[in-house]
């Protein structure tokens, strides 16, 4: 019977031994497996936290692109106007070329009447002032009074020539703004087509991306159950050491209790026959005691 138990506790023993071997190589295998799944799962957080910035930078270029269009249309609506008025305006200004065209044609002088009075007074005063003799004076007056002639006629197209003049100013003006208006067509429709295409180039980014990020998912979820599968058997086989040793832990006790037993009769024996005791026969003699 004793010889059994002893082959039995001997099977225990390398039993326990092999197991431990066994848990150790399954601990290594756990955080190997564990390693590689968290380094896994780093790659598809990075990739994922590039889509969602990515994403979210493509919303504000599309509010942006969306604000530029809205002022695109709002500045054409602008600028048909003022070509409107631009045609309408150099009609008008056609008009008012063919009318100084004939003013111009109607007077003798073509420069500033203001000049033109200049000239008559200095004239007039020269008369007045100078001795001279009498056809030259003649002269003189006859050409004072056909100066006089052009004066009038200068100041009776007064009005007109004002009323050119501002319809040149008029159309210069707007022409003026309908060519700026239609620069700021061409530089909002500019700035809104950059924002178009900065957002095609990151959706084509996000789409390089997702095709990066879905052999990676497959490879995570495949690490997770490698993962699962080499904690059950660590724990199955750690579950059994605990088992082993706690049954090791009996077997040593009950073999230590058996002895110190068999030691304490042979004490009591001792001390029955008179014999000599050894310290170590009082030693186990006390420990049976406590």
């Amino acid at each position: 019977m004793e010889e059994m138990k002893k082959e039995n506790t001997k099977e225990l023993r390398e039993e326990f031994k092999q197991k431990k071997k066994e848990l150790s190589s399954l601990r290594s295998q756990l955080t190997s497996a564990n390693s590689q799944k968290e380094e896994c799962f780093r790659q598809l957080r990075s990739i994922r936290d590039q889509v969602r910035s990515k994403t979210d930078k493509v919303q504000v270029l599309k509010k942006e692109r969306d604000s530029l269009t809205k002022e695109v249309r709002k500045f054409k609506r602008v600028r048909d106007e003022f070509n409107k008025s631009v045609k309408d305006q150099s009609g008008k200004k056609r008009e008012a070329d063919q009318k100084k065209k004939e003013l111009l044609g109607a007077v003798d002088f073509k420069g500033d009447p203001r000049e033109l009075k200049r000239q008559i007074e200095a004239l007039e005063t020269k008369i007045e002032t100078e001795v001279m003799p009498f056809d030259k004076e003649q002269k003189l007056n006859k050409t004072i009074k056909e100066m006089r002639v052009q004066l009038k006629q200068l100041e009776s197209v007064s009005d007109a020539w004002k009323e050119i003049n501002s319809t040149s100013a008029g159309f210069s003006d707007v022409r003026k703004k309908a060519e700026g208006a239609h620069k700021s067509v061409q530089e909002m429709a500019s700035q809104s087509q950059e924002k178009h295409e900065e957002i095609n180039k990151l959706y084509e980014e996000i789409k390089k991306l997702r095709t990066e990020e879905s052999p990676i998912t497959e490879k995570h979820l495949q690490l997770k159950v490698d993962y699962e599968k080499a904690k059950m058997a660590f724990e199955e086989v750690s579950k059994r050491v605990n088992q082993l040793s706690k049954l090791l832990n009996e077997e040593e006790e009950k073999s230590y209790k058996n002895i110190a037993k068999e030691k304490t009769q042979e004490v009591r024996d001792k001390i029955k026959s008179g014999k000599k005791l050894s310290t170590e026969d009082i030693l186990a003699f006390q420990a049976t005691k406590d």
